[in-house]
């Protein structure tokens, strides 16, 4: 793997974690809406990793295999897997996708709210403001390790090309 695949990695990370907290802020923001175009409260949204394709050399694992399984850590190539010119990469960048919460909306009593019904009770959308906010901030230390990484990277490709 070159540096430059490496930069790669890193930046799908950034975009990862970027849309992460794009879905928080957005979770955030909707705290209070009642009335959305499907017309019941807002429901909350999470960005969640999924797992990325295998490929030769960067895991020895196989999912939905039948038997236990094992690590050898022989690290050798069998014939089942692809051949990759030396050019290829072996990583690919880390996925997400958004998935609605299928969570019941709370019922709060709030007689004066214009989207009451004849109890008084609102549906407000079931959004944890506090989790929503640590959600936020490890994202965001997320976001600024692979920054760091970046920026290492960039320094270690500049004080090559200065040699």
């Amino acid at each position: 793997m070159g540096i430059m695949s490496s930069i790669d990695v890193s930046a799908t990370g950034l975009s990862t974690m970027r849309r992460k907290m794009n879905t928080i802020a957005s979770n955030i923001a909707n705290v209070e809406t009642t009335k959305t175009e499907e017309g019941g409260p807002y429901k909350r949204r999470e960005y969640n990793f999924i797992e990325g394709k295998e490929f030769p050399g960067s895991t020895f694992y196989s999912k939905n295999t039948f038997g236990r399984l094992l690590t050898t850590n022989q690290r050798h190539m069998q014939e089942q897997f692809e051949r990759l010119p030396a050019d290829r990469d072996l990583v690919r960048g880390v996925e997400g996708e958004l998935v609605i919460s299928d969570d019941e909306p709370m019922r709060v009593f709030d007689p004066g709210h214009p989207d009451a019904d004849e109890s008084g009770y609102v549906l407000m959308p079931n959004i944890n403001v506090v989790e929503e906010m640590v959600d936020l901030i490890v994202a965001s230390r997320a976001y600024e390790a692979n920054l760091t990484v970046v920026n290492a990277e960039k320094k270690m490709v500049k004080d090559a090309l200065e040699i």
